[in-house]
């Protein structure tokens, strides 16, 4: 297909066109959005259902004076297109290239660092309040949908600016979908206003009406508005908006580029909170994507012929969980299942297909996921709680007074845990063992190998106690580590898989299998005597095995794929100094910084901490001359 007008597009230009050409952008925005995400990968299903809904914003609001929030932000590559990024989407998601989320840094379009959920309408009502203080004049809008508003922090957010009266716009993306199929009884509530006949109605004229008619006082349009009240609670669709203080607008067609203008332009207009529902389809235009929107929301490269990707992707430690979990349902009937809006990420759909009853798919809303989980461990219920390292972050307070300070048996299982690659800053579940290790009562593990999920699942749920479980997408150097891997006595405990006396690498998670190619180099280099301690429970320590170990260490590199700062290294520090162990100790790991997007095989090499990487930092602390103590 030939771009006529996208190559050249911006929101001034764009303004310009007419309804037959605003047609045809639309169409040259989809067409460039199948080729580019099949070629790069990316947020697919969820961006060809807004193509409409944002040539109609930047057609009718003028950014970036006016605000937009994109919620989910993974809803935003059109938004880019249309801001004069169009030439830069071959580096999506990419090293050093745009971003696939809003990014405030990349952008003066872009208004919110938006890569989780439910946050728009509460910044988008932060803007408008800031605006009205500062007596100044511009629109504030938060698209906000793809599951989005099944997100708790999003209802705190409607009923502040219902009882705000600012103006404010609040477009409700309905797809009928999140990453899986919406659950809840929001998402029926939203299927009946789907279904149910267009309600237009125009309160202030009407109002205005009634009151120039003779006869008609005060007190009989009060009678007529109670009247009007009990009736609107039967037949208006967006009831709950309008209780919430709203003006409901919709529900509208987010496919027919002249409906949506005319209901933007009359939000525009509106005084007070307006809340516009437009109904879309995900993966609208590519009928591969329509079909089977879950499959196509988030994707690497694929065929845009047939839909099949160029090269798997699938985690083998998702699968060994997956496999697990149904291994052990088969032994443990009061084993049960949650995740937050991510079966198929997290791998439960397996689970959930055959024990429908002992699967719990609460929506994006990790908070009441965590705390439903203690409700069911209270009654005797085993919960296992799968939702990814970045995402249990929303959950914290819940995982500390609901389930670690009550000793509930739930384990967590953390997937996606440290660099996650081109998500970003946002995704990379790099903080986990740090926010995790801190909190009493919480055992906190991480398998080295896929082999061992089970084991340790098999281990977690024996504690009856509250456990996280944490675990990367990718798997470094399967090969050589299933080669050696040696099975330890016990799961838990500390594995010295290479015999030291007085240089160790201490790591933990499956980065260890980096450690042992690099220390393995290095030996055949003529580096000897260099020990590696496999840790696959970091809180706790095992102590008395680690001190067996380490009692005569001088020299100790820590090795984590988390933040420095309070993970694995602090564990090790701080029993270095109780175990009165004088070792020169050097931690690897995420330094104190957002580390951006990129593969994650390239982020690693930036932070030397790829295999190439590690041996040139075991050789320079192992080969020098170091004074014990110093450092």
């Amino acid at each position: 297909m030939n771009y006529r007008y996208l190559p050249k597009i911006n929101t001034k230009n764009l303004k310009r066109l007419n309804l037959a050409a605003l047609d045809l952008l639309a169409q040259e925005s989809r067409d460039f959005l199948l080729k580019m995400v099949a070629q790069k990968g990316g947020h697919l299903a969820s961006n060809l259902g807004v193509v409409e809904l944002t040539i109609a914003y930047h057609y009718v609001f003028d950014s970036p004076k006016d605000k937009i929030i994109w919620d989910v932000g993974h809803q935003c590559y059109v938004h880019k297109m249309l801001t004069g990024r169009y030439a830069s989407f071959a580096g999506l998601r990419s090293l050093n290239g745009i971003s696939g989320f809003p990014k405030r840094k990349e952008s003066e379009h872009d208004m919110f660092d938006t890569g989780h959920s439910s946050t728009s309408i509460s910044a988008a009502l932060g803007m408008a309040l800031a605006r009205d203080y500062q007596k100044d004049n511009y629109h504030v809008t938060a698209v906000i949908g793809d599951g989005s508003m099944t997100g708790g922090m999003a209802f705190e957010a409607l009923n502040h600016a219902g009882r705000s009266s600012t103006n404010l716009t609040v477009i409700l993306n309905d797809n009928d979908m999140s990453i899986s199929a919406n659950v809840g009884a929001l998402s029926e509530y939203l299927n009946k206003v789907r279904t149910a006949p267009r309600y237009y109605r125009t309160k202030a004229g009407t109002k205005s009406a009634l009151e120039m008619l003779p006869g008609m006082g005060k007190n009989t349009i009060k009678a007529i508005n109670r009247v009007k009240s009990s009736i609107k609670q039967l037949v208006v669709p967006g009831m709950l908006f309008e209780e919430l203080g709203f003006t409901y607008l919709g529900p509208i067609d987010g496919h027919n580029l002249q409906q949506l203008i005319e209901a933007l332009e009359l939000s525009k207009m509106s005084k007070g909170p307006v809340l516009l529902h437009v109904l879309t389809e995900k993966g609208k235009g590519y009928d591969l994507a329509e079909e089977n929107p879950s499959r196509f929301h988030g994707t690497g490269p694929f065929n845009l012929a047939t839909g099949h990707p160029l090269k798997k992707s699938e985690s083998q430690f998702t699968q060994a969980f997956s496999r697990s979990m149904l291994l052990l349902a088969e032994e443990e009937e009061n084993l049960v299942a949650l995740t937050a809006a991510m079966p198929d990420g997290t791998g439960l759909s397996p689970f959930a297909k055959v024990h429908p009853k002992r699967f719990f798919d609460v929506a994006i809303a990790e908070q009441h996921g965590v705390s439903l989980a203690a409700g069911m461990a209270t009654q005797g219920l085993f919960p296992v709680v799968a939702i990814y390292s970045t995402f249990l972050q929303r959950g914290f307070d819940q995982v500390i007074t609901d389930i670690a300070l009550q000793e509930l048996p739930v384990v967590f299982v953390l997937d996606r845990a440290g660099l996650v690659g081109e998500d970003g800053e946002t995704h990379h579940g790099v903080f986990d063992l740090s926010y995790l290790r801190m909190i009493p009562n919480l055992t906190l593990m991480a398998p080295v190998h896929p082999n061992e999920v089970e084991p340790l699942l098999r281990y977690a749920l024996s504690l009856r106690a509250p456990v996280a479980l944490r675990f990367p997408k990718a798997l470094y150097h399967p090969e050589s580590m299933e080669i050696k891997h040696k099975k330890p006595n016990s799961i838990e405990e500390p594995q010295l898989l290479f015999s030291a006396q007085k240089k160790f690498v201490i790591a933990t998670g499956p980065i260890a299998n980096s450690a042992a190619l690099a220390l393995e180099a290095l030996a055949q280099d003529g580096l000897n005597d260099l020990g590696l301690i496999l840790i696959r429970s970091i809180k706790p320590l095992h102590e008395d095995i680690l001190y067996q170990y380490l009692s005569e260490a001088e020299e100790i590199i820590t090795l984590e794929e988390n933040s420095v700062m309070g993970g694995l290294s602090a564990a090790i520090n701080e029993f270095l100094n109780k175990a009165k162990i004088k070792a020169r100790v050097k931690s690897l790991g995420i330094p104190d910084r957002f580390i951006s997007q990129g593969k994650a095989t390239e982020l690693l090499e930036i932070l030397n901490l790829d295999e190439k990487g590690l041996k040139q930092e075991f050789k320079d602390f192992f080969a020098q001359k170091n004074i014990i103590g110093k450092g």
